[in-house]
């Protein structure tokens, strides 16, 4: 594979009751718990246009993920037939980019308030984006 680095700087972190990855949700619909993505000052005009009840999608650093596999058995169901990761959810990827999409519930400075995220506690959030409608071009 092509030795090119690329350096990625988190933009904040997620602030969950989830610790501990063998208790979290699997899926958002799953039982995620409100939680809060805790952004660095220097990217709260990022936020702008932003609001309650915005769909935004949410990236990741999976950062607790083993990044040696390349199959699972999908949803850890050993009864399940062995897939490679990219045809799965699983975290356990070699570049384990986590990608949420989530409601925004409320927003307090650089604190977003969300719900349906299924992230650890502390996860490092890398990136923000909005759900686009069929029309919407932003």
């Amino acid at each position: 594979m092509n030795e090119t680095r690329y350096t990625l700087q988190p933009i904040g972190w997620v602030e969950s009751p989830l610790t501990d990855p063998e208790l979290a949700p699997r899926q958002p619909d799953e039982g995620a718990p409100a939680a809060w993505l805790v952004l660095d000052p220097a990217v709260g005009a990022a936020l702008r246009g932003l609001e309650p009840g915005s769909q935004v999608v949410v990236l990741t650093w999976l950062d607790r993920a083993r990044r040696d596999v390349l199959e699972v058995h999908p949803r850890g169901d050993m009864s399940r037939p062995v897939a490679g990761v990219f045809c799965t959810r699983s975290p356990e990827r070699p570049n384990p980019i986590g990608l949420h999409t989530v409601q925004i519930t409320a927003i307090d400075g650089t604190r977003v308030g969300v719900r349906n995220l299924e992230a650890l506690d502390q996860t490092p959030v890398l990136d923000i984006k909005p759900v686009l409608g069929p029309i919407d071009e932003r």
